[in-house]
């Protein structure tokens, strides 16, 4: 702490106040310090009226190399050269290169543009590189190559970030600070100049003996420089195979496949010959490698604190790559799904793995296209598959029956509420390529456009059921859109409110009226919808076959039990609404026990945190929102028996739901490896609340913990 004494006065003839030299007494105060903070918890924070969070947010630690880029990056007095420089001061070579300065040099460019992907600038990972800025002036042919094969692989990673609009700031940086990343190059002749050095290459390593002598080393050297540059020519060979559009796609993705195969087997030889850099991790040290400045684009950069740049390591960036082929792999599985629904589904259960930006750019692509082209151009795509997708899901009569479909009127009515369904879903799609913490953000915005196909579906189910009642051969069409449409609804609703345990949104007092509202309401209601679109399906199933046998009386129709097409779905859904339940009344048991730390109740308000977590849920009118007040009357011991006050009862009652969910769970085919995650959750946890309810632990006030890393929305319960 400083003071500083300083005093004004007059001078005798009572002119002009004059400043007395200031005084500083300096004292320590680092011990006073440590003693007054021995009463903050770990993550508490100490709050001043001139020091709130705005300026808590803005500051800068100083000489923190995390905070302070100016301590990492204006360390020393070296001056950065730039590629001119380097090579006048002969500190830049352009020829003979040994093998082992080659693989490093590849292996770092590699790392850096792994940092990139991962949203770090161009200029302060890629182009750190100095071979990058001129490659015509590279004088071996290897690294030539290398280094323009470098500026195609970035201008098609871009192209495919660019064209899916899929990111975020967060996620990627689209300056490229002047550099010009489109080389006079075509694809077929970068791809023929990648070619040619592998076959040189690969001639080298066949030469075992060089005047009489074996070189083992340097043979080995040679099949890992070879194997780098076949593999950044298969990488790149595969991407612009998926980046081309054509009619039939299928043969491009059989060869993006095999490419993906042979690109794999080239990683294993270089992460067996990669030199390891564990203490090269930061932005400076891997300068020790030649040809690398990070300072060189240091005044490219915008008038703002430059961004801590962390090159990734050799040995992860080799492991990145690994994960990306993997995923571009799944990713090509899109091309033989044809059902909305099902595609949907893939899209839900990929972005679920948290992939890297490539592969969901790639995924986007791989199936419309463009999100805005395809909009803009031909909307009618996406509106015929949806029209399938109801048709699949539910069969309604007015895409089935031929007295309704030949009615203009009504035609007309679908067709407007189709292509009123397409930005909507098509914003579904897309939002599962973004990244997990903006997905839950887009959710809640995606739930107003929901709010408004629910009013036009009902509509619309109004009209066309007062046709269908003069049909024959047709069901009723009872509200068949508005199902399908509060199907998505419903899921898009419990999307958001899991996504918040995923996001460690909520405090653990916060749990059970998420646990309630997923219980009573959300998996009840998404239960229902499929149990109606299901017995629907059967019903429409019934009047086919009515229809085959009206015209002969001699064949008498079977009347067989027919397969429940969503019992799968319905019984995983009713599983993980006897968890919800489970864990609702195993918090509710914790507090009335008082194991739950709660807040203060001057700085809580329960309300507050309630409608503020199920604020999105407002404006729906299918299902109606549940308000705070009806929250606590349906939660309250008053309308329960007597005995739901005693924690004894909760963890019975809690046992009995996860005992249900384990049955329902055992009964769902095929076993998938959410499933049996989904069972030892159940098991472990009917185990933790029966000895709870036989009284373990009952005079303990410790607080329970909640393990999800098993699964992301389902914890394991542990005392």
């Amino acid at each position: 702490m400083d003071y500083l004494e300083s005093d004004l006065f007059r001078d005798c003839t009572g002119g002009a106040p004059m400043l007395q030299k200031a005084t500083y007494h300096w004292a320590t105060i680092t011990c006073e310090f440590l003693d007054a903070v021995q009463g903050l918890e770990l993550g508490e924070l100490l709050h001043d009226e001139s020091f709130g969070l705005f300026e808590a947010m803005s500051a800068i630690e100083m000489m923190d190399p995390k905070m302070d880029a100016g301590m990492l990056c204006n360390r020393g007095n070296k001056k950065a050269k730039s590629f001119e420089q380097a090579v006048s001061d002969s500190t830049l070579k352009l020829n003979n290169f040994s093998n082992r300065e080659l693989i490093d040099i590849i292996d770092t460019t590699l790392a850096c543009i792994v940092s990139w992907l991962e949203g770090h600038s161009l200029a302060q990972t890629v182009f750190t590189n100095l071979y990058l800025h001129k490659p015509y002036s590279i004088e071996d042919r290897t690294l030539k190559v290398f280094s323009l094969a470098v500026y195609k692989v970035l201008e098609i990673i871009k192209e495919f970030i660019h064209k899916a609009i899929v990111y975020e700031e967060e996620d990627f940086q689209p300056m490229h600070y002047g550099y010009h990343l489109n080389p006079d190059l075509s694809e077929q002749r970068m791809i023929g100049m990648l070619r040619e050095v592998e076959e040189e290459l690969h001639k080298k390593s066949r030469s075992k003996f060089q005047n009489g002598q074996p070189l083992p080393n340097e043979m080995d050297e040679t099949v890992a420089l070879y194997a780098r540059i076949k593999f950044v020519r298969v990488f790149y060979q595969a991407l612009t195979l998926l980046l081309q559009r054509k009619e039939d796609p299928q043969p491009a993705i059989t060869d993006c496949q095999r490419l993906f195969v042979t690109a794999t087997d080239m990683l294993l030889i270089m992460q067996k010959t990669v030199q390891s850099d564990a203490q090269q991790s930061n932005i400076l040290e891997h300068a020790q490698v030649l040809g690398f400045e990070p300072l060189i684009n240091q005044r490219l950069l915008p008038p703002t604190f430059p961004r801590y740049t962390k090159i990734k390591p050799k040995e992860e960036a080799l492991v990145y790559f690994e994960d990306i082929i993997e995923r571009l792999k799944t990713v090509c599985k899109i091309h033989g799904i044809s059902s909305f629904h099902q595609a949907l589904d893939f899209f839900i259960e990929f972005s679920k793995s948290s992939p890297c930006l490539l592969s969901r750019s790639a995924l986007q692509l791989l199936y419309l296209g463009s999100h805005s082209a395809v909009l803009a151009s031909n909307p009618n795509i996406l509106k015929e598959l949806l029209k399938d997708a109801a048709k699949s899901f539910i069969s309604p009569p007015a895409l089935m029956a031929k007295a309704i479909v030949s009615n203009q009127q009504a035609k007309m009515y679908v067709d407007t509420f189709f292509s009123h369904c397409t930005r909507p879903f098509a914003n579904l799609l897309q939002l599962c390529g973004h990244n997990r913490a903006r997905q839950r953000d887009k959710l809640a915005h995606l739930l107003e456009e929901f709010t408004s196909l629910q009013d036009e579906a009902e509509r619309v189910d109004a009209y066309l059921h007062n046709i269908s009642i003069s049909c024959t051969w047709s069901r009723p069409h009872l509200a068949c859109f508005g199902t399908w449409i509060l199907y998505h609804t419903l899921r898009i609703m419990i999307m958001y409110l899991l996504a918040g345990f995923e996001l460690e949104l909520y405090s653990v007092h916060e749990y059970y009226y998420i646990y309630w509202y997923l219980y009573e309401f959300l998996y009840g209601w998404l239960v229902s919808a499929l149990t109606r679109a299901d017995s629907f399906l059967v019903e429409q199933e019934l009047i086919g076959e009515l229809r085959k046998t009206k015209g002969n009386k001699k064949i008498k129709p079977k009347y067989k039990k027919k397969a429940r097409p969503y019992n799968r779905d319905i019984l995983f859904f009713q599983a993980l609404q006897n968890m919800c339940g489970g864990y609702y009344k195993a918090l509710i048991g914790f507090r009335i026990d008082e194991k739950l730390t709660m807040p203060h109740p001057q700085f809580d308000s329960e309300q507050v945190r309630y409608e503020h977590r199920f604020a999105p849920f407002q404006s729906l009118l299918t299902p109606p929102p549940v308000q705070y007040s009806e929250f606590r009357d349906m939660t309250s011991p008053a309308r329960c028996s007597q005995q739901a006050i005693d924690s004894m009862y909760l963890y019975i009652a809690g046992c009995k739901h996860f005992h249900q969910a384990r049955q329902l769970l055992e009964t769902v085919t095929p076993l998938d490896p959410e499933v049996v995650e989904l069972l030892k959750i159940c098991k472990t946890n009917f185990v933790v609340l029966k000895l709870l309810a036989g009284g373990h632990k009952k005079e303990s006030t410790t607080s329970p913990n909640f393990d999800f890393s098993k699964h992301r929305h389902f914890p394991i319960i542990k005392l």
